[in-house]
């Protein structure tokens, strides 16, 4: 577990943490992304990716470790990451709104720079939607570079446009 004054990450395992995380996401995603993708979209991809069935069967299956943020004892956001073959891939990391900007990002990002190290990986990845433009000033200002577009179908008439980007450890 990784304790900073006020906040602490540890591992998310369990049924209830899943189920916790998948409360959030659903009111970040709500928030932040309707406006850049639509409800519809957000619907979907909410149950394909960031419920707690999926999240279970990303863990189990697809080796995929999942943390919780809390303030005290509040979750505030979560991450999730894999070893991909050379690279560690980020796959998620949300923080509520309340709690951005008080370096909860660059926190969980020194401790996935740890774990890749560890493995002698030498670099973080991960995708961002390009009209994210919150998400991708914050990962340009931790050192993330652009290595281009990233278009993947991700079923029922959906795509991620996103881009690609690479941290160089």
């Amino acid at each position: 577990m990784l304790n900073q004054p006020q906040h602490q990450m540890k591992p998310a395992e369990s049924t209830s943490e899943l189920a916790a995380i998948e409360t959030l996401a659903k009111h970040i995603w709500q928030q932040h992304y309707t406006p850049i993708i639509g409800q519809a979209q957000v619907d979907y991809m909410l149950d394909k990716f960031q419920s707690q069935q999926a999240m279970t069967q990303q863990i189990e299956n697809e080796g995929y470790q999942y943390y919780s943020i809390y303030r005290q004892s509040t979750l505030v956001g979560y991450f999730a990451f894999r070893i991909d073959g050379n690279e560690l891939f980020l796959s998620k990391l949300y923080v509520s709104d309340s709690e951005r900007g008080q370096g909860l990002a660059r926190q969980a990002l020194t401790f996935m720079k740890s774990i890749a190290q560890e493995h002698g990986l030498p670099h973080i990845t991960l995708t961002v939607n390009k009209y994210n433009d919150v998400a991708l000033s914050a990962y340009t200002a931790l050192g993330f570079e652009n290595t281009g577009p990233v278009v993947a179908d991700i079923g029922n008439g959906y795509i991620m446009d996103d881009y690609r980007l690479r941290l160089a450890l």
